[in-house]
């Protein structure tokens, strides 16, 4: 055995403690120790959570978890504590939330059973529904004329594998292309490189709105699946969870999160003050009166 090996065994090792550990950490306790905590966003998510640039995050999830934290803060006695927003992607986000880089992760991430193996989901704040988006004149309304075209989709997410999955795309032969982000899988639609675009229908609609020609897309088909959307946060840190789960509960009972939503997907949005124009659908009002943090496949038996 080398050097160069032992070198590399030795910090895989190291590499896996570390995470290890993070994972076990008490995040409470990190927080008011360091006196900052690390919120994961996305920059490209639609309306629940984006960039404007120079490091400044918005959106529906963003802003209920800076709720979260504020209260967070509260119940630890803290004068102050520094909030740092941290970019993650569809491929990232779960290594960085189990190696305690971030410490709860505010984008668009679908709770179901396998990602519950190895991160823990607040109570769901959002269901979605996956749908096709493509161009107005493309003539596509419907799954089997996705035969032969390309359709996009956004690596590390699950929205292909549930169009694949769909009786309706039995027999249908469509290539994937990949985009790194949701914006970047956008561009393949809207360039022409793709046919259609496969995504969570809140992140579409947001996409569109923030366009240069929103009137040249549309959404198309049925829904392919619901989807429950959900804070993530560490696996196997209760005290956390529930600090993160009363508050988004106490959200939900006071209505401060339907107003959050309509701010987001029923009022004009930064940066070109753009409506998204999406009510909450019935499974979304049915989260809030009830919460839980089932996964989708909970979903899927209905």
């Amino acid at each position: 055995m080398t050097k160069k090996t032992l070198f590399v065994l030795a910090l895989a090792a190291t590499t896996g403690l570390a995470s290890g550990l993070a994972q076990a950490e008490d995040t409470l306790k990190k927080i008011k120790d360091s006196g900052s905590v690390t919120m994961g966003v996305r920059e490209s998510s639609g309306a629940l959570s984006y960039t404007l640039g120079d490091g400044k995050f918005v959106g529906y999830h963003v802003e209920i978890c800076e709720n979260v934290l504020r209260d967070v803060r509260k119940q630890l006695g803290m004068s102050a504590m520094a909030v740092k927003y941290q970019p993650v992607t569809s491929q990232n986000r779960i290594p960085l939330v189990q190696n305690g880089t971030v410490d709860i992760e505010c984008g668009s991430t679908t709770n179901n059973a396998t990602r519950q193996k190895d991160v823990a989901f607040a109570v769901t704040t959002f269901v979605e529904e996956v749908r096709i988006l493509v161009k107005a004149n493309s003539g596509i309304s419907a799954i089997a004329q996705l035969n032969g075209k390309n359709v996009a989709t956004t690596t590390g997410t699950t929205s292909v594998q549930t169009l694949r999955k769909n009786e309706r795309a039995t027999g249908v032969d469509f290539k994937e292309v990949f985009g790194k982000d949701h914006a970047d899988s956008f561009l393949l639609l809207e360039s022409g490189r793709a046919d259609a675009f496969v995504m969570d229908g809140a992140i579409l609609a947001g996409l569109v709105a923030k366009s240069k020609a929103p009137a040249d897309f549309k959404v198309v088909g049925e829904v392919l699946s619901v989807e429950p959307i959900a804070i993530m946060i560490r696996k196997d840190d209760p005290a956390f969870k529930k600090a993160v789960d009363d508050s988004i509960k106490a959200q939900m009972k006071s209505g401060d999160i339907a107003k959050t939503w309509s701010k987001w997907f029923e009022q004009p949005i930064p940066p070109t003050n753009t409506k998204v124009g999406m009510a909450p659908n019935d499974n979304t009002k049915q989260a809030w009166a009830n919460p839980n943090d089932k996964p989708a496949e909970d979903y899927a038996k209905k």
